[in-house]
């Protein structure tokens, strides 16, 4: 579409007259063909309903009834939505969005390129599956199977996705909306629904690419602007629509009040101080009617209570594990024994008195790790070390943590977790540890720090990327420094372990885990005698037998596991007749 020659006043002219005429309710301009009455588009997560098309009331309430089990309809361009809410005040509620438009008159594409990652149209059935898990990774409602691939040649939806360079992954995905197509609309307007990344994503700048491209494809079908629906606190995704030219307009959202919205028309509940990993559970509760109490926030505890039974957690951590098993788990040199002694493969100790038993390690193995006996969440485990120097160091820093420490073999492969409740597999993924792409431009400090606020913002703040003595000598190693410039396209692990709190990323295989590290996994959980853990593993390949032990958690974090019910399986543990009620939506 050619530029619009007209000077900027009369842009802006044009500009208001768009968000004035926004307000009215149907458009009949001339020959042109009217607006279809009654006008509803099905997007799979659930109904677009183009509120102006509703002359009264009474339809679009009758029309929000009619939503479908497990998905969320929204009515949109609402004009007048104190009406609408006073005629179903029990059923509908009023969303808490802000409603933005892109006037793509005036649009200007950039000249900067995605680096690391191509934008394109959702083009095989393998993109439409893994738009669904990039929804379930950001607890978003996902679509029905097969309903995105049978819409591919649907002229009014438009999907695109970003896919990952160097892996050809699915890393983020938008979805438009034509309303010339789908409802004859004659202003030729278009919405932007649905813009996700994937929280493992390591390249910056994959929503701005993704909401551009939507944006330009908009702009070449002759369409004269795009909105979007965004909610009011997502403070960075506004940050960046207003950085593109959407301005905000004065229509609004209506929804109905079902249990995907709860959070939205409830107000704040009791759990809003709690990390990610108690707060899963507690909603879980909450959803099956069990009364929660929250003693301390700040430690993650609760109390849950349902019919006549009360347990106390810490998280996944619940009164029915005993201090015993919580004693094996909590030192690392005893749960390698009691393990070894039920037949669970493990790496080669070596003495950590011992400078000869250290060298002759290195000599053997090649690669060794340090961790303290006693902590968590990664913290002083030092991964990869090649030289007594590195060892020593490293024995200083783990000694920080617990003056008692192991060194082990390092085994390589990749760390694979299995959270393990009621002695079962409740899910199985891949730990992977933080890295960045180089773009040719960026320092790899700032790449971190860019790649660290994406996954604390995906995390709920609980996985960052620390800038410390451990990231420079994972990027020496690998032949860098802070503050160079890696080439574009060069994928650059900045840390060695895997841990979520450390920047680490968690990929989904439960479905693919071979059975003997299922099996490792549930001997070692029988052997400490512990109703929920997570046991960790290294091994070649999640879908290959070959392993080896390396920890038990008694307090795994059962949040970004999805899709698994992890929480609704520790639920179904500490209350098993409200098992029944448990089933639901992965939305």
């Amino acid at each position: 579409m050619a530029s619009d020659p007209r000077p900027v006043p009369a842009l802006a002219h044009r500009l208001k007259r768009l968000r004035h005429e926004s307000l009215k309710p149907r458009v009949q301009d001339g020959d042109a063909t009217p607006i279809q009455a009654h006008a509803v588009v099905d997007c799979g997560w659930g109904r677009l309903l183009f509120a102006q098309t509703f002359e009264t009331a009474a339809p679009l309430i009758d029309a929000l009834r009619a939503e479908a089990p497990d998905r969320r309809d929204i009515a949109f361009y609402v004009r007048n939505p104190h009406v609408l809410l006073a005629q179903a005040p029990q059923e509908v509620f009023l969303d808490p969005s802000h409603s933005y438009r892109l006037d793509l008159a005036v649009y200007r594409p950039s000249r900067r390129q995605p680096r690391g990652f191509t934008i394109r149209r959702m083009g095989s059935e393998q993109d439409a599956e893994a738009i669904n898990r990039i929804y379930a990774a950001r607890r978003m409602v996902q679509t029905p199977p097969g309903f995105l691939w049978s819409r591919r040649d649907d002229r009014s939806l438009a999907y695109f996705v970003a896919e990952d360079a160097v892996t050809g992954e699915v890393v983020g995905t938008v979805t438009g909306v034509n309303h010339a197509r789908a409802v004859d609309d004659p202003e030729g307007g278009s919405s932007l629904w649905c813009l996700a990344v994937a929280p493992q994503a390591r390249q910056p700048g994959i929503g701005e690419a993704l909401v551009r491209r939507l944006a330009e494809h908009f702009r070449t079908q002759g369409l004269a602007y795009m909105d979007l629906s965004v909610m009011h606190d997502n403070l960075q995704a506004i940050a960046l629509y207003e950085k593109l030219g959407f301005r905000r307009v004065s229509f609004f959202g209506v929804k109905r009040k079902n249990p995907i919205n709860e959070a939205l028309f409830t107000g704040p509940a009791n759990n809003e101080d709690l990390n990610p990993y108690a707060r899963l559970i507690v909603n879980e509760a909450r959803r099956r009617g069990i009364a929660t109490e929250v003693i301390d926030a700040e430690g993650g505890l609760f109390r849950l209570s349902w019919g006549g039974r009360t347990v106390r957690c810490r998280e996944s951590l619940s009164e029915l594990t005993s201090a015993v098993a919580l004693s094996i788990c909590d030192d690392k040199r005893m749960t390698r024994r009691i393990v070894a002694e039920a037949g669970v493969t493990t790496p080669a100790s070596i003495k950590a008195d011992s400078p000869s038993a250290i060298d002759a390690a290195l000599a053997t193995y090649g690669r060794l790790v340090v961790k303290p006996a006693r902590g968590e969440q990664g913290q002083g485990v030092a991964v990869g070390l090649t030289t007594m120097s590195e060892v020593q160091s490293a024995l200083i820093g783990a000694r920080r943590i617990c003056s008692d420490v192991l060194i082990e073999e390092q085994v390589q492969g990749e760390d694979l977790r299995l959270v393990i409740i009621d002695f079962q597999l409740a899910a199985a993924a891949v730990r992977r540890p933080p890295r960045v792409i180089g773009d040719g431009q960026t320092s790899i400090r700032r790449l971190i720090e860019h790649q660290s606020r994406r996954r604390s913002a995906a995390t709920g703040g609980e996985s960052r990327i620390p800038i410390d003595a451990e990231t420079e000598r994972t990027l020496a190693e690998a032949g860098f420094g802070l503050d160079d410039v890696a080439p574009e396209g060069v994928e650059i692990i900045v840390r060695k372990a895997a841990n979520l709190h450390l920047g680490g990323t968690i990929h989904d295989v439960t479905d693919i885990v071979h059975p003997v590290l299922v099996d490792a996994a549930i001997t070692a959980a029988r052997a400490i005698d512990i109703p929920v853990t997570g046991i960790d593993l290294m091994v070649k390949a999640p879908d290959q037998p070959d392993y080896a032990f390396i920890e038990a958690n008694e307090r795994p974090g059962l949040a970004n596991h999805e899709p698994q019910p992890t929480a609704e399986r520790f639920i179904d543990l500490l209350f098993p007749a409200s098992a029944s009620g448990s089933s639901r939506s992965n939305a």
